[in-house]
């Protein structure tokens, strides 16, 4: 996260309400206490800010809008979607509050620990690839001339003269750097790294908002995430080095989706690669998703069809006003409420659920995409993955496009990484970036239908 994002510096005001130090706390998610760092410090133009979670191995997360007015600390963490609201003591030295994520509002009671604002340790993480390199690896820039952005990425290219195979790596949910980073691991430059040195060409780049990359809005969707993929292609297709009838899409959950709209909008995509990419819609998927993340932590299977009867009650709100952003967040807040959620507790998930993204997201069902497509498809799944569950979209993309080569991985997770319970808390305790065995299936097959050396 460090090398692709510029961390946000914090308004003046912030330094007159005493913010700088270290913050410590933590939140709660089932049975798992992750605790939450912010730093804040002296930078050269003002105060910055930054949130770290260790047991995630994740930091140096940007944190923006820190401020304190009339007794209230506010800030936002854009990367992972998140706020923070909370009462600031009046000796100033704790902040309590609660951290809302998606439809998430998590109580988190932040301390002043220390004035070090120093960050911890990197994660070891040793599949990262690092140079030199037996390929070429080169900072790229192309528009999205429809919507107005340049977007910044890395090609890394084969030895020899070409033209390559190539393809177009598709990241999943939320702002992501070119190399999909998270909790330390960056899964987009290992795939990148197989690829190449398979003799395929492989173009990652910045999601919107991030790096070098313009835009960046949780109004901007999948379908507009589409046409950046479109744009790719087309910058690919103009290079000598690039072989126009052997560009694949390859992406990776919210990314399996943004590749198919793509392709069912004219992208001719020689080949498609989901890894955990779904195949029913937003809607479902975050229903079983509910469920399946209730089971894993522990809990009955009462109460996981007790969550999941809420979640489905929430994502009919949200689907019955897909088309009308304020009537989908009335919808969600006075359900939340109605749950027994604070009035500030449901404003926050009804911002979050009203959203451009979250609407198209919940609506959106890629069987007629998955039914037209004429081109080579390959999709991953991973057997504990309780993100894009495999037992969900696996048997239904095989209804949908019987000739997909489908395979599901056992015991991993949603990143393709071997874990115990699927659950996002493992990502930290896990070296490996991705599976050898996720790697191999999917390096073997791309090289075999786009015909590389």
């Amino acid at each position: 996260m460090i090398e692709a994002i510029a961390i946000a510096a914090v308004p003046p005001q912030a330094e007159a309400a005493g913010l700088l130090g270290r913050w410590e706390g933590a939140i709660r998610v089932g049975e798992t206490s992750i605790p939450i760092i912010v730093r804040v410090a002296e930078g050269p133009d003002g105060l910055v800010a930054v949130m770290d979670s260790p047991a995630q191995n994740a930091r140096d997360i940007p944190v923006a809008g820190l401020s304190e007015a009339s007794g209230v600390v506010r800030f936002t963490v854009p990367m992972a979607g998140g706020r923070f609201e909370g009462a600031r003591s009046e000796d100033g030295l704790t902040w309590t509050g609660t951290l809302f994520q998606g439809a998430a509002s998590l109580p988190l009671i932040l301390t002043r620990t220390a004035a070090s604002a120093e960050a911890p340790p990197p994660p070891s993480r040793p599949q990262t690839p690092v140079p030199p390199f037996p390929y070429a690896a080169e900072d790229v820039t192309f528009p999205n001339s429809a919507a107005g952005i340049t977007l910044t990425g890395t090609l890394t290219l084969p030895r020899g003269e070409g033209p390559f195979p190539a393809v177009i790596l598709l990241t999943g949910s939320g702002a992501q750097d070119r190399d999909e980073t998270i909790m330390g691991h960056k899964p987009f430059a290992v795939w990148a790294d197989a690829l190449t040195r398979r003799g395929i060409a492989v173009l990652r780049y910045d999601d919107r908002g991030m790096g070098g990359s313009g835009g960046g809005s949780l109004d901007e969707t999948t379908a507009d995430f589409a046409t950046d993929a479109v744009a790719a292609m087309d910058f690919l297709r103009a290079r000598p080095d690039i072989d126009a009838a052997r560009i694949g899409l390859m992406g990776h959950s919210e990314g399996g989706a943004t590749a198919l709209i793509a392709a069912s909008n004219g992208a001719p995509a020689a080949f498609i690669v989901m890894i955990a990419g779904p195949s029913v819609s937003g809607a479902d998927i975050l229903t079983e998703q509910t469920k399946q993340i209730v089971l894993a932590s522990g809990g009955t299977e009462a109460q996981a069809l007790q969550s999941e009867a809420v979640q489905a009650r929430f994502m009919l709100a949200v689907l019955n006003n897909r088309n009308d952003g304020p009537a989908a967040a009335r919808a969600v807040e006075a359900l939340s409420i109605e749950i027994g959620q604070s009035a500030q507790q449901a404003a926050g998930v009804a911002r979050a659920m009203s959203s451009g993204w979250y609407r198209y997201f919940t609506a959106y069902d890629p069987a007629d995409a998955i039914r037209a497509l004429k081109v080579p498809l390959l999709a991953i799944y991973a057997g504990r993955d309780r993100n894009v569950p495999a037992d969900q979209n696996a048997p239904h993309l095989r209804t949908l496009k019987p000739d997909a080569e489908i395979i599901v991985l056992p015991g991993l997770n949603h990143l393709m990484q071997p874990a115990t319970t699927g659950l996002a808390d493992e990502y930290a305790t896990i070296t490996q970036t991705l599976a050898p065995e996720a790697i191999t299936a999917v390096t073997d097959w791309v090289a075999r239908v786009a015909e590389a050396p």
